[in-house]
């Protein structure tokens, strides 16, 4: 094995050891802050016990190490850059001839593990847990009832008018009523049911009022329906069935947070919420955000080590490392505000999700051009 060999894999592991400590210390800190926030909220609900909010907060915890993780490797970067640098281990092996951009392939690919585990292994589990904490705090600790509490207790759906001639699009407008189970099957059910039936070119073809509707496999199941066509002429009292691509988990989650959804699972949700007419744009972010998470771990893992692998002798050290912690904000800063413009349709949904991560890493590239080559 030859020095340069040897040299990557002892930095890779000083490296591993320095962000996963700093991992596992700022999940703690702010699962804590969480439970303490949890516990405020308890306090006026007589029915929400200590075990509930250790149990919603434990819950969470997934969810809040995959936010922190890009600022847990820049954080835990820094630290393990700026101790090697300050003992002269990567002093003398520059010295030696060993170039940085040998020595760094270590903690890339160190780096790019950690934001390919969070991507692909992490973010399942984090969504599968917090959705059962999300349920759990809307049972125990919200006045809302989710859903039922949208545009006055009603709930507007619009998918596809499919299997009906002429096709075009069908607005549905009703009450949730509490979901209940038929054997294995779940049912949705709405109260006050008004359906409105449009062509292509948004011209209206028949409206049908229902004091119930329920949402079985493939279909709408409209009890007691009258339907009134285009020339208002209104048909006798039946029971119509409507198909759709809809289920309840699909209408709960279009609602929900995209984080409570799965990696593997976004996209297909994703076509089903276009083809059903809801907006699918923050889950189009989630996305790629998710699909961008291992990029940006190598790039807070270069801007590390840009900040940190400064000589101790020139002086400064501690102004860069400030500094190193003041870029990562910023792009913390850079992301939310991307963020918002994709989510209000300003900008490009993947040109939102990877422009922090583009950013960041053409800084660290420009750092450690300069540091190495002058």
């Amino acid at each position: 094995m030859t020095l340069a060999t040897t040299l990557t894999i002892y930095v890779a592991r000083r490296f591993l050891g320095a962000t996963f400590a700093m991992l596992a210390g700022l999940t703690l800190l702010v699962a804590l802050f969480d439970f303490i926030e949890l516990l405020r909220r308890a306090a006026t609900r007589p029915d929400a016990g200590f075990a509930l909010v250790a149990q919603i907060a434990g819950l969470r915890v997934p969810f809040v190490a995959l936010q922190i993780l890009p600022f847990a490797i820049l954080l835990g970067g820094l630290l393990a850059f700026w101790r090697l640098t300050r003992s002269s281990e990567l002093v003398v092996a520059r010295a030696a001839g060993i170039s940085a951009w040998g020595f760094l392939s270590g903690p890339v690919l160190v780096a790019f593990a950690f934001g390919l585990l969070g991507t692909v292994a992490i973010s399942p589990l984090s969504s599968a847990m917090l959705a059962r904490a999300e349920r759990l705090d809307y049972a125990y600790l919200r006045a809302s009832a989710g859903i039922t509490a949208l545009a006055g207790g009603r709930l507007w759906l619009r998918q596809a008018d499919r299997g009906l001639e002429p096709q075009g699009v069908a607005i549905l407008s009703g009450r949730p009523v509490s979901e209940r189970a038929t054997g294995r099957v779940a049912v949705f059910a709405m109260t006050d049911v008004s359906l409105w039936r449009l062509s292509a070119n948004d011209r209206p073809l028949a409206r049908i009022e229902a004091p119930r509707a329920r949402l079985l496999p493939g279909r709408w199941v409209l009890e007691d329906a009258v339907t009134f066509n285009a020339d208002r002429t209104a048909g006798p009292r039946q029971e119509l069935s409507f198909p759709t691509d809809l289920t309840p988990a699909r209408i709960e989650y279009s609602f929900a947070s995209p984080d409570t959804l799965s990696f593997w699972a976004l996209p297909g949700f994703i076509a089903v919420l276009e083809q059903a007419g809801f907006s699918a744009v923050r889950h189009q972010l989630h996305f790629q955000t998710l699909l961008s998470l291992p990029v940006l771990a190598i790039a807070m893992a270069l801007l590390a080590a840009g900040f940190s692998m400064r000589s101790s002798r020139r002086g400064g050290t501690a102004q860069m490392i400030a500094a190193g912690v003041a870029a990562g904000f910023a792009l913390f800063v850079l992301d939310k505000i991307s963020g918002e413009f994709g989510e209000a349709g300003t900008l490009p949904v993947q040109l939102a999700a990877w422009a922090p991560t583009i950013a960041g890493l053409l800084l660290a590239l420009a750092l450690l051009l300069h540091l190495e080559d002058g």
